[in-house]
């Protein structure tokens, strides 16, 4: 059975890269009737807090994007001791006590002879004496994977053949010297305990899944299989940060995106197929397919999103708008045609209490100088409301008889008079709307 996960850690907000990842195993995974997990990777706690928990969760919900099982990594940490027991007894796992100053140097001199700056395993010389005399000294080193110096290769689901050699990578650092695993030992037991089958992650951990291929096959399991998805970058090629609000969900949930229209975008963006606008998540996961995507950087532009929000709500039925109608103050008995008259005057939901204020209110009028006169004749001819679809008709042929004006020279001043704009819904539509017309008072 498909098994997919998405693992965040809880050290932040989500933001559109982590849910890139996120919608790619979900689809995945509800493709093929499988099972997705979310894991709560939160095995650092300084930094993981239960506000950014709660926060994941709340934006997944508000998404649609559903778990079948949720795990955290601060509840299996007897496994991630287990398995490095293991690693301890088969020669693979060695302790080392380099500063970051000694590894930097290293670095330094490696590169300065033209060499690649990988560890050089100098610990693996050590004594048990020259150990025990350097952990007086300095405290418990960091325990480093001993990687097998042969070729890593796997069928990537989006980049094709890989091919790393192990040689030119160093030994990871799976455990910190104050004892705290890290991701790449945690990851690797929790995705063979749980029965992983396909991990879609970013590109920038393709070093990390040659090395966590040997991890995994030195436990004696298999690999799932693995795709690694392009980076996104900001419109002009940027690199995109995380910090930045605007790329935050919750930010864009609280700026009125729509979930679908996010969703629908993110689910095609990079792939050799056309952007199509989805209704449903059952939509999206018909239409999802992950051989379709690139390699290359990814340019993304927040500001998309805004007129796919528009596009999705053009076309939903009241039903769908009709409680975000009511905490606006629309009576009831307005509230359908409102939406039918103003729903293509919106980019975000946001913007509907603009439209209500106005009509209830009235607008402040926009009169050129040259209308003035005209304006104040036109609106003495405006008969006291309620108004029906047919007033704007009816009045618009009187002020043309009294007045000699015809075309956009009689209907402009009148439209800017009564609403304040130059543009919006027909006229005709709005005036049963209309509870004040501020002009004429």
């Amino acid at each position: 059975m498909t098994t997919t996960r998405f693992a965040p850690s809880p050290t932040g907000y989500l933001h559109v890269g982590n849910l890139r990842t996120a919608l790619f195993n979900y689809l995945i995974t509800r493709k093929a009737g499988g099972t997705f997990i979310l894991r709560i990777d939160d095995t650092d706690p300084e930094r993981s807090k239960e506000e950014y928990v709660d926060g994941i969760k709340q934006d997944l919900e508000w998404l649609g994007i559903t778990w079948d099982k949720i795990e955290r990594q601060s509840d299996r940490l007897d496994r991630y001791h287990a398995a490095a027991d293991k690693l301890r007894e088969m020669g693979r796992f060695y302790e080392a006590f380099e500063t970051p100053v000694e590894l930097d140097l290293k670095r330094k001199k490696q590169l300065n002879m033209g060499k690649p700056p990988v560890y050089d395993r100098a610990a693996l010389g050590l004594s048990e004496e020259e150990k025990a005399r350097l952990r007086a000294e300095r405290g418990d080193g960091v325990w480093r994977f001993k990687l097998d110096h042969q070729r890593i290769e796997w069928r990537d689901g989006i980049l094709g053949d890989i091919s790393i050699d192990a040689s030119s990578v160093s030994d990871p650092v799976l455990i910190r010297g104050d004892g705290q695993f890290l991701y790449t030992l945690a990851s690797v037991v929790d995705d063979t305990d749980m029965g992983v089958t396909n991990v879609v992650r970013g590109s920038d951990h393709v070093t990390n899944t040659a090395t966590q291929i040997q991890m995994i096959k030195a436990l004696g399991f298999e690999p799932p299989d693995f795709a690694h998805h392009s980076l996104l970058t900001g419109p002009g090629g940027e690199a995109l940060s995380k910090r930045l609000g605007t790329l935050a969900l919750r930010d864009l949930r609280e700026n009125g995106v729509q979930p679908m229209a996010l969703l629908s975008h993110m689910a095609r963006l990079g792939s050799s197929d056309p952007f199509e606008m989805r209704s449903s998540m059952e939509e999206l996961v018909e239409g999802f397919d992950i051989t379709r995507f690139g390699a290359a950087p990814t340019k993304f532009d927040v500001e998309d999103l805004y007129p796919l929000t528009a596009r999705y709500l053009h076309d939903q039925p009241f039903e769908a708008v009709a409680d975000a109608i009511a905490e606006i103050g629309v009576p009831a008995d307005l509230a359908e045609s409102f939406w039918n008259v103003t729903r293509e005057n919106i980019t975000t939901l946001k913007d509907l209490a603009g439209w209500w204020v106005l009509y209830r209110d009235g607008a402040e009028p926009l009169i050129d100088d040259e209308d003035a006169e005209f304006v104040a004749q036109a609106l003495a001819l405006l008969p006291d409301g309620p108004y029906t679809v047919e007033t704007w008709g009816h009045w618009t042929k009187q002020v043309k008889d009294a007045t000699g004006r015809k075309g956009k020279g009689l209907f402009m001043p009148l439209r800017k008079a009564l609403t304040g704009q130059e543009r919006g819904p027909d006229m005709r539509d709005v005036m049963p709307l209309l509870q004040t017309v501020r002009a004429k008072s």
